[in-house]
């Protein structure tokens, strides 16, 4: 048998191994990025707080605690609102968990702001935020959040029906 016969053989015979290699890896990577993150212990003093973060309105600081809300996988984060800060109907495309820290808080489901159907949530309260469900928010006393989802996340608008 001739080498480039040999060569086309064993080229034919690893074909179908090179398929599931390269399917392993780009299973591990997607695996890599929505594993969990190792030992994170930070006390209040060594978190940094930032005016800027993809889930902060301005007026609003952001703290990512574990992973990041742009990102595919999931995350942690705080959110810092001061009083009186209302924010109009909107969307996040993921599912999220939210626990009031401390503050009041409130927060109403739908296309538009009633602030009849606002819920009052005082600290230590606990709601979720579905997927792509519209609702509002109005800060009735400085406010500490913190929200856990899969990224990548994000808020969108809801335009008011006309």
């Amino acid at each position: 048998m001739s080498a480039n016969k040999i060569s086309a053989k064993l080229a034919q015979n690893f074909k179908p191994a090179l398929i599931v290699a390269s399917v392993a890896c780009s299973v591990l990577a997607a695996m890599a990025q929505t594993a969990a993150p190792g030992v994170v212990a930070l006390t209040p003093v060594e978190m940094k707080w930032s005016g800027q973060g993809g889930l902060a309105a301005q007026g609003m600081e952001q703290l990512n605690l574990v992973g990041d809300p742009a990102q595919p996988g999931p995350y942690t984060v705080r959110l810092k609102f001061p009083k009186g800060l209302k924010i109009a109907p909107h969307t996040h495309p993921d599912s999220r968990e939210v626990t009031i820290l401390s503050g009041v808080y409130a927060t109403g489901y739908g296309d538009t702001f009633e602030a009849a159907k606002l819920k009052t949530l005082p600290a230590g309260s606990f709601y979720t935020e579905p997927a792509n469900v519209p609702h509002y928010i109005e800060i009735k006393e400085d406010a500490v959040l913190q929200i856990s989802g899969t990224g990548p996340s994000g808020r969108r608008a809801v335009s008011p029906a006309r």
